[in-house]
Formats: C-alpha cells, sequence, structure tokens
C-alpha cells in the first residue's frame, strides 16, 4: 500500500471516528440532563450512518464516543507547540498554540456543559487530558533543552496547562459570562507559564 493510499484510509477512519463522536455528544444534548443514560449504542450507530459492529471498532463506551472530539483535540497538544516558531518564548509559545488549537473553532457550549455536569463524562474527559500531559511535557522539555526525565518542570507544567484549560471551560460556562472562550484561556494560562518558566528564572538571575 503507498503512502497517498495510507493517508486515505488514516482520513477515512478519522472522518468515521468523528460522525460517531458527534453523533453521540448530540443525541445526549437532545436527551437533556440525564442525556448519558439515555443514550444507545444502536441509536448512536444509526445516526452517524454506521453499523453497531463500526462502532465497536472505534469506541469501548458511550463515555468515551461523546468525549472522543476532546480527547483527540487534547492529543494534539504537545504537536501544536511543536509548530510554534523557536523565536517564541516559552510562554508565548504555549498560550499560543493551545488557543489557537481550542478556540478555532470556539467549543461548542451546549456539548462542554454536557460533559462538565455529567460525572461520568467529566471523568472520560479528565482521562484524556492526563494522556495529553505526556507529549505535552516532552514538548515543553524539547523546547527548553531539559533532558528528559531530568527534571519535572515539563511534566509539572503539562499538568499545570492540562488544568488551566479545564478551569477556563468550567468559567466560561458560568450563566452571565460573557468573554470569549479565547479571552479567559489566555487569562488562566498567564497564571501559570509565566511564573514556572525556567526562561523567566534564568533572566532574573
Amino acid at each position: 500500500m503507498n503512502d497517498d493510499a495510507m493517508d486515505l484510509r488514516a482520513r477515512n477512519k478519522q472522518a468515521t471516528r468523528q460522525a460517531i463522536g458527534h453523533a453521540a455528544l448530540q443525541l445526549a444534548i437532545e436527551q437533556g440532563p440525564n442525556g448519558l443514560a439515555l443514550v444507545r449504542v444502536h441509536d448512536i450507530a444509526m445516526a452517524a450512518g454506521v453499523s453497531p459492529r463500526t462502532y465497536n471498532n472505534y469506541f469501548a463506551s458511550r463515555e468515551e464516543a461523546i468525549c472522543s472530539f476532546q480527547a483527540d483535540q487534547s492529543r494534539r497538544v504537545g504537536l501544536a507547540l511543536r509548530s510554534r516558531p523557536v523565536e517564541e518564548s516559552l510562554e508565548q509559545a504555549v498560550i499560543a498554540a493551545v488557543i489557537e488549537l481550542y478556540t478555532d473553532p470556539e467549543p461548542d457550549k451546549a456539548g462542554l456543559s454536557m460533559i462538565m455536569s455529567t460525572p461520568e463524562l467529566e471523568g472520560e474527559a479528565l482521562k484524556a487530558f492526563s494522556v495529553a500531559e505526556g507529549p505535552l511535557a516532552e514538548a515543553i522539555a524539547d523546547r527548553t533543552g531539559i533532558a528528559p526525565g531530568s527534571g519535572l518542570f515539563p511534566a509539572v507544567t503539562a499538568a499545570a496547562v492540562a488544568g488551566a484549560i479545564r478551569v477556563a471551560g468550567r468559567h466560561w460556562l458560568k450563566p452571565g459570562t460573557t468573554d470569549s472562550f479565547a479571552s479567559i484561556l489566555r487569562s488562566a494560562l498567564s497564571h501559570v507559564v509565566p511564573v514556572t518558566s525556567p526562561e523567566r528564572s534564568q533572566e532574573q538571575r
């Protein structure tokens, strides 16, 4: 199989995964506050235009399907940081990478609210964030010249960034909030990266 065929297959698989995830989330939202308990695999498969068997090839649970967009997004944080210009400081690179990844497009409020207000879904989303911390920590280590495993800074910063994203999401969902998610996320991240960056420590010596 040539590279083009492999790329097409990968794109098709990702498109199917996204279709199933979108259908699962929309069905849960339509069912209201207790939507998770009312959504069935058969219904998700029908809405996505696939068979239940295909659904099971992609997801092990409804929670995993509903949170798949957030999971896929979180796994790209490390790659997003690596794509930033090398001349940017760690602070600039992390904030720019995270804001671009999580606000283009802006999150769906109904979907995010469903996930954050349902314990089973919030737990699944937290699991996705935890998985994302490793690649982000590696990208931070590479950018700051820290040898892998030689210090706590990359892992602690990655965990703090993931926490800031979650806190920003909760704040954005509060009734009466009029600020964009991008502005809230930027503010949340500004409390994390500048204080902990080893670059800042070196400059102050």
